[in-house]
């Protein structure tokens, strides 16, 4: 069973990257720290299938990240050869992002996004041996990034490469998914985790706000503040989430909306750049400023219909990738399974009278007029019931 409030922070995140990178409001870092959203439900997700699956789970979760970003580089790969990109092997990182992958002058800014998926292969593949850390010292392994980000911060090691400091930023949010999966955070006192949570969001606001960065106030721009604020949003979203987001699923549109974006995730996030990119000329041939409302208004909306159409058109590949048919806009209506407890157990009509055919019998009423097996043999019954509490 999905849980749809971690299904509806994943919306919000996406939402939230989306706008932010096309308005470039930095404000927005600070309202919702999408990214550390992001990574520390992916950490939640992977420790859930290593628990079930073992190290195997680490293929699995590799299986359905790359066919997504394959599509992108049969699209933008051969683009940026015939521009200027020199052909090395270096392009083979295109298939496989262990290190950042080769771009052009034009590529490298509507590709930079790939940054996030260099990110998620080096933890999926690091969490195996996290996950065993993690159980055995908890408190220990989860303070870990934070000091090593503190440390590069203070300058104990300046030559650093960039792995090290996004390791520090946001390995620390994919094991607070660690502690969100083992239920950790849920069971935190309120008199622990809401002034924890104050005062990481005090020291962070507080770095910012002395240490600007050239856009001003983006945690983008400010790793330690990013990591400490961020860590305050994702104690409180995920240690004091609702019992029940049942709201969700009783607005029709807004569930499918929902349900979309989390089926289509990996698109809409490799797909949404290169159209920010591709639209921002539209700000001087339309007479906009980059702060005019109703250009950013439009060139929003824009954004979204053409990320929508490149996923209503290759979307269906992370249905491929995750095992499930694919669907041309996820979240239909599945056909209703008839449940055991629906069957009504009757004795053989009278001649003439009810059902023409002996061997079916009807639902109880309310169930429409479909119709069931009369005999069911234990292991139908017990498939049925199995089946019927399937999202």
């Amino acid at each position: 069973m999905r849980n749809r409030y971690l299904d509806l922070l994943r919306f919000l995140a996406i939402v939230r990257v989306v706008v932010y990178h096309v308005t470039g409001w930095a404000s927005l870092t600070l309202v919702f720290p999408a990214m550390s959203v992001m990574f520390a439900l992916a950490g939640s997700l992977m420790a859930a299938s290593l628990h079930r699956w073992g190290p195997g789970a680490v293929l699995r979760r590799i299986r359905r990240l790359l066919p997504s970003l394959w599509v992108l580089a049969a699209v933008f790969v051969p683009a940026m050869l015939l521009t200027g990109l020199p052909l090395s092997p270096k392009v083979l990182l295109w298939l496989f992002p262990i290190a950042d992958p080769p771009a052009n002058d034009w590529g490298a800014l509507a590709l930079s996004v790939i940054w996030y998926l260099r990110d998620y292969l080096w933890f999926v593949l690091a969490s195996p041996v996290a996950l065993w850390l993690f159980r055995r010292a908890p408190l220990l392994t989860l303070l870990s990034p934070y000091a090593l980000l503190l440390a590069l911060q203070v300058g104990l090691w300046p030559t650093a490469p960039t792995a090290a400091r996004d390791f520090g930023l946001y390995f620390g949010p994919w094991l607070l998914g660690f502690a969100h999966q083992a239920g950790m955070l849920r069971r935190l006192a309120n008199r622990v985790l809401v002034p924890l949570a104050l005062a990481l969001a005090g020291v962070g606001g507080a770095w910012i706000v002395t240490h600007p960065g050239p856009r001003g106030y983006d945690l983008n721009d400010n790793p330690l503040a990013n990591a400490l604020w961020s860590a305050a949003f994702v104690l409180v979203l995920l240690g004091r989430g609702p019992a029940t987001t049942a709201w969700v699923d009783r607005h029709a549109l807004f569930s499918r909306v929902v349900t979309v974006f989390n089926r289509r995730a990996l698109t809409v996030y490799l797909w949404h750049m290169p159209f920010v990119v591709a639209l921002t000329p539209l700000v001087g041939v339309m007479g906009w400023t980059h702060q005019d409302p109703v250009g950013l208004a439009v060139r929003v909306a824009l954004v979204f219909a053409l990320v929508g159409l490149v996923t209503a058109a290759v979307g269906w590949v992370e249905d491929v990738a995750a095992r499930r048919p694919p669907e041309l806009v996820p979240g239909g209506r599945r056909p209703a399974r008839p449940h055991a407890a629906d069957v009504v157990p009757t004795s053989p009509a009278p001649a003439g009278a009810g059902h023409a055919d002996p061997s079916v019998v009807p639902v109880r009423p309310g169930f429409g007029r479909a119709e069931v097996p009369r005999q069911w043999s234990a292991r139908e019954v017990e498939t049925v019931e199995i089946n019927a509490g399937r999202p």
